[in-house]
């Protein structure tokens, strides 16, 4: 872990980390970190899925905390798909099978809050 310190700048700052093949057209950028900031308890990220793109179908032993920043979205969560638009949260509980998509024609984008690395297990 690195040594915790204030950290101030703009989101565009942090670079976009391609998440791969089983999220096709997703990003994440780190935002606030245990590794790269020192933060004792809380991850938070911005996500950001372009059109048509989508995260893998998934679940693990950690929530989510999101708010919706930006374009149209969907999450799937208990056994159903559910819209989102800017300024919408979403908590997914831990062990809770989820997915996000894209549902429109720019980038999604959604703050998603975790535990840092320590508390995921």
């Amino acid at each position: 872990m690195a040594e915790t310190r204030g950290k101030v700048c703009h989101y565009t700052d942090v670079p976009a980390e391609i998440v791969g093949e089983q999220a096709p057209g997703a990003a994440m950028r780190w935002l606030i970190d245990d590794t790269r900031d020192g933060a004792p308890v809380y991850a938070l990220r911005m996500v950001e899925i372009n059109p048509g793109g989508h995260s893998p179908h998934h679940h693990h032993n950690y929530e989510h905390e999101n708010f919706v920043v930006e374009g149209k979205g969907r999450v799937f969560m208990d056994g159903r798909w559910h819209d989102l638009k800017p300024g919408d949260v979403v908590f997914v509980p831990a062990n809770m099978e989820h997915e996000y998509a894209n549902a429109g024609d720019t980038t999604f984008k959604f703050l998603c809050g975790i535990p840092v690395t320590r508390l995921r297990g």
